[in-house]
């Protein structure tokens, strides 16, 4: 199930999405570089480690991929192409998976 609306808020540094159940979701670019699904990063989490980010990171382009999205960063990266699932499981209180 993809979102009906993507939004990106440089401003709020947050990633909007509008579901089709007509819940909306607000992820901050952060915590999205923090939980970035891409093989290095995934390997790093599955280490017990944790990706370090500078809090002011920015998503500073969304490219749709079909089934999912790839996020490029302020800091460059742009490895990992986030599917949809993924996304809508992601929450403020439960980002760790």
């Amino acid at each position: 199930m993809s979102p009906v609306a993507v939004g990106n808020s440089q401003g709020k540094q947050q990633l909007r999405l509008n579901w089709p159940d007509g819940r909306e979701q607000r992820l901050d670019h952060a915590e999205l570089r923090r939980q970035c699904p891409c093989s290095q990063c995934r390997a790093f989490r599955l280490q017990g480690l944790t990706v370090k980010v500078d809090p002011r990171i920015r998503v500073v382009e969304l490219n749709a991929q079909g089934y999912g999205l790839q996020l490029i960063f302020s800091d460059g990266h742009e490895r990992g192409i986030y599917p949809w699932p993924y996304l809508a499981q992601l929450t403020p209180e439960n980002t760790e998976t």
